[in-house]
């Protein structure tokens, strides 16, 4: 289905789209989705971009924003064949909620952006929508630690926050304690929930983003792991614990 001459890419890309969920003669996969069975393959192609990103390779985070971009087109079109709103619709609210965010930048407010004043223009937006919570509008999806704080985040809006990190830094501490006691595997995953919640906010009350420093942290350790594995060649899964431990002091010496 080559681009016509009339077409910008992004017609192209929404054509193609309402050809392959044409009830007659398109794709039986793409008509046979709906939003829920689509959702998790947003997700996973956002997480692809930000691996293009963190890796640094361009030409993959074209290809990615591309196939983000195309989850975006297709749930477009689900909508639209539903009579909720078109591709055309989305683009016209985040034009419209940008302008309305940066009323330094289109409007006569002047100033600069923060954290507080964007926070607060968001608020703005959530109690026009007639939220009743401060922890409304925080979407389930996002990862665990990201989710806790921005949870976090926004009961501190509302004064319910440890005056200093020394109050999380107990908080690990005692919840610690109720974990080592912890007997059923339920009561387990519940003082396990707690202890990670209170690191978080521990973690927060330092100005550090807990899901940007676990990533770090993974990434750190992956590739110690692979220089460990590097060292000792095929013969790595059979050394002793000690071995294996001599080995990551060397890696960590090297980086």
């Amino acid at each position: 289905m080559p681009e016509t001459p009339e077409q910008s890419p992004i017609e192209h890309l929404i054509s193609i789209m309402a050809r392959l969920r044409d009830p007659a003669s398109g794709c039986d996969w793409d008509r046979a989705q709906d939003f829920n069975t689509i959702s998790p393959y947003t997700i996973e192609e956002a997480y692809e971009v930000a691996d293009a990103i963190a890796r640094k390779d361009m030409g993959d985070l074209r290809d990615e924003l591309g196939d983000l971009l195309f989850q975006v087109v297709f749930h477009a079109r689900m909508a639209e064949e539903a009579g909720h709103f078109s591709f055309d619709d989305i683009a016209a609210s985040i034009s419209a909620k940008m302008i309305a965010r940066h009323p330094h930048i289109f409007g006569d407010a002047g100033g600069r952006m923060d954290e507080t004043r964007w926070e607060d223009l968001k608020a703005k937006e959530r109690a026009a929508k007639g939220t009743e919570s401060a922890v409304d509008g925080v979407a389930l999806a996002l990862p665990a630690l990201m989710r806790a704080e921005k949870l976090q985040k926004r009961a501190a809006r509302t004064g319910f926050d440890w005056p200093d990190p020394s109050g999380s830094e107990a908080k690990i501490t005692e919840e610690t304690e109720e974990l080592k006691a912890a007997i059923s595997q339920d009561h387990k995953i519940e003082e396990a929930g707690d202890l990670l919640f209170a690191a978080v906010n521990f973690v927060r009350a330092h100005g550090v983003s807990a899901e940007d420093a676990l990533r770090a942290a993974n990434a750190k350790f992956e590739n110690r792991f692979r220089a460990m594995e590097a060292l000792a060649g095929p013969a790595f899964p059979a050394l002793s614990l000690e071995a294996k431990e001599e080995l990551w002091q060397r890696v960590k010496k090297g980086t």
